[in-house]
């Protein structure tokens, strides 16, 4: 049996806080999940990076490894539990639920303690991880989604999922009970949602700030207009100022994705010419072109 550094298969420090502990596990677990990832071994490495987790997010277990790793065992070297530890081991039960390495068991699991008969106890299900995709304006507004999950057995529930306002991309929504069922009464998991954000025609993010192109025509960006400018929460009356170019950027401040502080909304300017179809409509061109025939685009 060989000795399993939980640190190393989390990529994680042995002084790692818990929120570092946690994170680290979160993207593991979404990387390696076999619901997302087809690799050969990945199924495998998704088993270890649960097994770590286990270990290092219980400060008991944690604290009691922490002392054998301490005794000078690295990753892969042959193991053997110390004298007496069989009789820790048997402290913690059965280990938790779960399809848990041969180590594992002879650390924290009921093998460890020679096959010893003992009362199960209640134990806290286990959170569940998930995805959901939502449009940019249900984003912006907030809102309420449905999600069809389906659990290890093939059935289907349907849970209606409340989005607040301003959320982004990668960001998780915990719903609580809503994970693995508890054992003997206990209470249930949570169901751990990361939200995705759909891509939208007119409008895409930076940040918080939303950027939206608008089309104007040359005579708007050479004598200055006032145009109603779409946003995420209806459309806002701006003024273009005269002599304005292709690619200049307007800021509708705080009309971006909510937050503390909210987004802007940067317009950027695309000049539209149109199309010379009739005889008069060339000759306008023509005209202009002798107006402004010392003007050099190109430098």
């Amino acid at each position: 049996m060989e000795f399993k550094d939980y640190y190393e298969t989390l990529g994680v420090k042995p002084d790692a806080s818990e929120a570092e502990i946690k994170a680290a596990y979160r993207k593991l677990a979404r990387k390696f999940h076999p619901d997302r990832n087809k690799d050969a071994g990945a199924e495998e490495k998704f088993k270890a990076v649960n097994e770590a987790n286990e270990v290092l997010r219980d400060a008991e277990k944690r604290r009691s490894y922490d002392q054998l790793r301490a005794g000078g065992y690295r990753s892969g070297e042959q193991f053997r539990p110390p004298p007496g530890w069989q009789q820790q081991a048997q402290d913690f039960g059965d280990g938790g639920e779960g399809d848990f390495s041969d180590f594992f068991e002879s650390l924290f699991g009921q093998r460890a303690a020679g096959g010893a008969h003992r009362q199960p106890r209640a134990r806290r299900g286990r959170d569940v991880q998930a995805h959901v995709q939502i449009d940019l304006h249900t984003a912006f507004a907030g809102g309420r989604t449905r999600l069809a999950l389906q659990d290890a057995g093939g059935n289907e529930r349907v849970l209606e999922v409340k989005i607040p306002a301003g959320i982004q991309s990668g960001q998780v929504i915990r719903l609580a009970g809503q994970g693995q069922a508890g054992t003997l009464g206990a209470p249930a998991g949570d169901l751990l949602l990361e939200v995705a954000l759909r891509d939208d025609p007119r409008f895409h993010l930076d940040g918080r700030n939303v950027v939206y192109v608008l089309p104007i025509a040359p005579w708007e960006a050479a004598l200055g207009a006032s145009i109603a400018v779409p946003t995420l929460g209806g459309a806002v009356d701006m003024r273009i100022p005269p002599g304005s170019q292709s690619g200049r950027k307007l800021r509708l401040k705080g009309r971006g994705m909510p937050g503390t502080p909210p987004g802007d909304q940067l317009v950027e300017l695309s000049i539209r010419a149109p199309a010379a179809e009739t005889k008069a409509q060339r000759s306008a061109y023509e005209a202009l072109q002798a107006q402004f025939g010392d003007f050099h685009p190109r430098g």
